[in-house]
């Protein structure tokens, strides 16, 4: 069972991710699987219910709650994950299996997945809620990564740049797809996730006066152009 984490969320400008970044680059290591541009493209497909029952509960605040997604990475097929992202209590847990490029493309075009397919608890309760609940594809959040790692405290602090959102399910593999910002201009999310604690010399290493956090869930963002 994967551990429940601590999330904090912040907005940040292109100057604050420049600073912080001097900052905590002798401290933390830079993620192996970046490319040569320094960070990577995370692509995910998110579903919610008949009646947007995922968006509401987070715009409400509700806890639990839970999303599920399927992400992949640098528009990659070869490593394509079932997510499921649940809130409680402040924090925050994250359960995945794997999907075929078959699976996946067959969700898209709307039919529905046979729980008896597989075991995995996860895929079963996803096909599940196809069912009871209408879960179905709603949007598409794009955005460029860079993310740093602290082994003690399993410390993982990522800048995510330019957030953009997508209705194209069709071209969910694609290297490029249409999108549309859903930021104000030079604004991105810094977010910082750890275990039990965080050390001191990397929680103050992040710290500028100008940086605001915040509870902005990248979803809620980019559902706002066409909640329906």
């Amino acid at each position: 069972m994967s551990k429940y984490r601590h999330e904090f969320k912040y907005l940040c400008s292109e100057n604050d991710i420049l600073c912080i970044q001097f900052r905590i680059a002798p401290l933390m290591q830079i993620d192996s699987h970046i490319d040569e541009t320094m960070m990577y493209t995370i692509r995910s497909l998110y579903f919610d219910t008949y009646n947007n029952g995922c968006y509401m509960d987070n715009i409400n605040g509700v806890e639990p709650r839970e999303k599920f997604r399927i992400r992949i990475y640098n528009a990659d097929d070869s490593f394509i994950r079932l997510e499921l992202k649940r809130k409680e209590h402040g924090m925050t847990q994250k359960l995945s299996c794997t999907l075929t490029r078959e699976q996946c493309v067959r969700i898209i075009e709307g039919k529905l997945l046979s729980p008896y397919e597989t075991d995995n608890a996860l895929y079963r309760k996803f096909c599940i809620l196809q069912r009871t609940h209408l879960l179905r594809p709603k949007i598409i959040v794009e955005y460029d990564r860079i993310p740093y790692i602290y082994k003690n405290g399993n410390v993982r602090a990522t800048f995510d740049r330019n957030v953009r959102s997508s209705s194209q399910f069709e071209g969910f593999f694609e290297e490029r797809i249409p999108t549309r910002s859903v930021m104000q201009g030079g604004q991105h999310i810094m977010e910082v996730k750890f275990d039990e604690y965080i050390p001191d010399f990397i929680h103050h290493a992040i710290q500028t006066s100008h940086l605001q956090r915040t509870a902005v869930s990248k979803y809620c963002l980019c559902r706002k152009y066409n909640l329906r």
